[in-house]
């Protein structure tokens, strides 16, 4: 399956786990990648992969927090490879389950300045040419904690229901130009990085009994980055096994 042949797409955070997932589904199915993350080593493993895939590789590496220095390394790249296509706003940091009375003005700050400030700087960045060319798509990625909170973690619950709003908002305000704005809101995804414990006690929640793979969030986003969602715009799509069903 070819749904994304010859689209260029922009993903932040890509230097490893799901924005790497990602990279490497939408290549395959005919995009040229933009990889963009803080980590300049990780973001040229992840281009290398492209590009062994025979699609054009541009890593870029800058803090989307940075404004000016995430949107001086995309104006770079959109010049080298032409235009963007597709943005997934990927890039994120973690909420570290920390309790209210633990949440330091700076750690709430920085919080929100990467996952709210860093989507803001990027739309920011891609929307003119995309305004131009009356064409493109954009993913945001939240969180099903993002919808339902979660007793830990509330400066991570907050900015990524931020970015609910957001999504909403920028599909009313750049629809006339034909630019779709979606999110995903995933919820527990097998990364590798939980004690096996604790995965054991946390899929007990999950009405179809296991986390998530990579791949299927993956596949979502190149969904939602295709021609063949062309008629979804301003939704949240949560992929979460069931988790966030009402009474479970």
């Amino acid at each position: 399956m070819r749904s994304l042949e010859n689209l260029i797409v922009l993903i932040t955070g890509a230097g490893k786990g799901l924005g790497r997932s990602h990279a490497l589904l939408m290549a395959e199915r005919g995009a040229d990648v933009i990889v963009q993350d803080e980590n300049l080593a990780a973001v040229e493993d992840t281009a290398a992969l492209v590009a062994k895939l025979g699609r054009r590789a541009e890593p870029i590496s800058s803090d989307v927090a940075d404004a000016q220095a995430t949107q001086n390394a995309i104006a770079g790249a959109e010049a080298k490879l032409g235009r963007i296509d597709v943005l997934v706003n990927n890039a994120g940091i973690s909420g570290q389950h920390m309790e209210i009375s633990d949440i330091e003005p700076a750690r709430l700050a920085r919080m929100l300045a990467v996952h709210v400030g860093g989507a803001f700087h990027c739309v920011q960045a891609v929307v003119p040419g995309m305004k131009r060319r009356r064409s493109g798509a954009i993913v945001n990625t939240s969180s099903a904690w993002g919808m339902t909170g979660w007793p830990v973690s509330s400066h991570y619950c907050a900015a990524k229901a931020a970015l609910l709003g957001a999504t909403k908002a920028w599909a009313k305000e750049f629809a006339p130009y034909n630019i779709r704005v979606n999110a995903i809101a995933p919820g527990w995804i097998d990364t590798g990085k939980f004690p096996a414990g604790k995965v054991e006690q946390w899929t007990r929640g999950i009405p179809l009994g296991r986390f998530g793979r990579p791949i299927e969030i993956s596949a979502l986003v190149a969904f939602l980055a295709s021609p063949e969602s062309a008629f979804i715009t301003g939704q949240v799509v949560s992929p979460n096994g069931g988790e966030t069903i009402v009474g479970i």
